[in-house]
């Protein structure tokens, strides 16, 4: 069979495959996409024998009939997904995949193409063991709702900073159970904003609150040292997936994915070298960012390989019908060192995305058709994020002219402006806390742009931080802010000061309303935008 190639199968090889779902094994042959040799069935006396799946299923990148199907094994085995249009798999089609194999870890994904339009996709994943091929797992189950053509609303939901601090998943409070609050809406995706993992945390077995409760953590030896291996990074991932609101959430909600500075290490850009952290024994960050490129890679349902080329690039594109088109960056990969940031004029120093990225980004915009683009930044744009006490980490350097990163900034907004792009939204994470900006050039030090929102959501069981100040540059005025100034830093799961985002799109009106919701799923702060015409 052609790898990657649907096989319809009849009634009678439907029934011969649902064994496997049921618990029992088969055997089958893969030879060619017309035939599926059924055998005797293989004589398993323990589970132990069969191909695991440890981690569930997830799936993502879903743009208009297209979507990536992610999944683990716990040995060399070939991925086989089965899908269908009917939870109970009729009509099923088949998809043999590629081998999941020791140098990635045993992950594997696949893509399913050609998917029909606004419909419920249910899937299920099946590994066959590469030495004993008459061996298979037990299916594991998901479920995705494909982009509609016209006329149904949308919803999504975003967020950022799982893990992070030191709150790890405590049992006893019931896991990360955000992840739980935004499966409960039933979103048609999550963007995740970057800080997926924090590489650079360690989760203790427990912390004293102040109130002097204890706060339990679930731990690993992946987790118990900041990640400088391959395999530490990896056990960073396969620490989250040990949460099963996590795993409910990833076989029921495709995510898209996007990577800041934790996967590696705090404020890291390239060519830098921790001289100053006792921590690490590997000092060169390019070569921990290597490493933890590839686990980010291997362990999130990206349509990418984990090799060098511009394939594996991290900053892509989605169409999610009509209504939406969603851009995401890379604002680690080719930016400049941390400076003062008071540059006046462009330089390789003050590139956040990098030339080849910004003219990517131009064209997509200009070619969008969709009514809504949203552009998703791990970092925000108006908020100054600092690294130690001169130098900073994100785009804003304080009030006045648009200087250092900043630059690159301007030159999209006016480019947008210029352009004429209508209806650009911003979403983005990093701070933990949640907030709402309206970007106004009549209060702006640079003046050159369209007005536009932008939205701030997290952290997704990591400690609560904030607020952050923000500049004039770009005339940002802060509209809502989920946390009081002078709140105390780092504060627990457990004080509900969690924070996401949901964003509607009506079907009909085409006006998006975007919400900031807490842990408990209540609405903080929500806002209705109509299109510009």
């Amino acid at each position: 069979m052609e790898p990657n190639r649907p096989l319809q199968l009849n009634r009678r090889q439907f029934l011969l495959r649902s064994t496997i779902t049921a618990g029992g094994i088969i055997a089958t042959n893969l030879v060619s996409k017309s035939q599926v040799f059924a055998q005797a069935p293989a004589i398993i006396t323990s589970d132990k024998m069969r191909p695991a799946i440890p981690y569930g299923v997830a799936s993502g990148d879903i743009s208009n009939d297209s979507i990536v199907i992610w999944s683990r094994s716990d040995r060399p085995a070939k991925m086989i997904v089965e899908y269908s249009t009917s939870e109970s798999f009729r009509n099923v089609q088949r998809v043999v995949g590629p081998n999941a194999l020791k140098n990635s870890d045993f992950t594997a994904r696949l893509f399913l193409r050609n998917l029909p339009a606004n419909q419920q996709i249910f899937y299920r994943v099946i590994f066959q063991d590469l030495d004993y091929q008459n061996t298979y797992s037990a299916a594991v189950k998901g479920t995705f709702r494909t982009p509609p053509k016209y006329g149904r609303d949308i919803f999504f939901v975003w967020g950022g900073d799982t893990a992070g601090q030191g709150w790890g998943i405590n049992p006893d409070f019931g896991g990360m159970k955000i992840y739980e609050t935004m499966r409960q809406l039933h979103p048609d995706f999550f963007i995740h904003s970057g800080d997926n993992i924090y590489a650079d945390g360690i989760i203790e077995p427990q912390v004293t609150l102040d109130d002097g409760t204890i706060w339990k953590n679930i731990t690993t030896p992946e987790k118990s040292k900041v990640a400088e291996t391959l395999t530490e990074y990896r056990g960073n991932y396969i620490y989250n997936l040990l949460d099963e609101n996590i795993k409910r959430f990833n076989a029921e909600v495709p995510i898209l994915a996007q990577w800041d500075d934790h996967e590696t290490t705090n404020n890291w850009y390239p060519g830098e070298f921790l001289l100053n952290d006792d921590r690490y024994t590997v000092k060169d960050v390019n070569l921990l960012a290597k490493r933890a490129r590839q686990a980010f890679l291997e362990y999130l349902p990206i349509g990418c390989t984990t090799d060098d080329s511009d394939k594996a690039r991290i900053y892509r594109s989605f169409n999610y019908g009509p209504l939406l088109d969603i851009f995401m960056l890379d604002e680690r990969t080719y930016r400049g060192p941390n400076t003062l940031n008071r540059q006046p004029v462009p330089s390789k120093e003050t590139e956040m995305l990098g030339r080849t990225q910004i003219q990517w980004l131009k064209r997509k915009l200009l070619s969008s058709k969709a009514t809504w683009k949203v552009i998703a930044s791990d970092m925000p744009l108006g908020l100054i994020v600092r690294d130690g006490s001169t130098d900073f980490e994100a785009w804003a350097n304080g009030d006045g002219p648009a200087l250092g990163r900043e630059l690159e900034i301007a030159d999209l907004l006016r480019f947008i402006k210029n352009k004429n792009i209508q209806n650009v939204v911003w979403l983005t994470a990093d701070v933990h806390y949640a907030a709402a900006h309206y970007y106004n050039p009549a209060k702006a030090q640079f003046k050159d742009f369209k007005p536009f929102w932008e939205f701030v959501a997290g952290p997704l069981n990591s400690g609560t931080f904030g607020p952050n100040e923000l500049e004039n540059t770009f005339g940002p005025q802060l509209i809502f802010q989920s946390l009081p100034s002078g709140t105390k830093a780092n504060r627990p799961p457990s004080e509900g000061l969690q924070f996401f985002g949901g964003v509607k799109i009506d079907g009909n009106t085409k006006v998006m309303t975007v919400t900031l919701r807490n842990l408990a799923g209540k609405t903080v702060y929500s806002v209705d935008l109509p299109p510009e015409k």
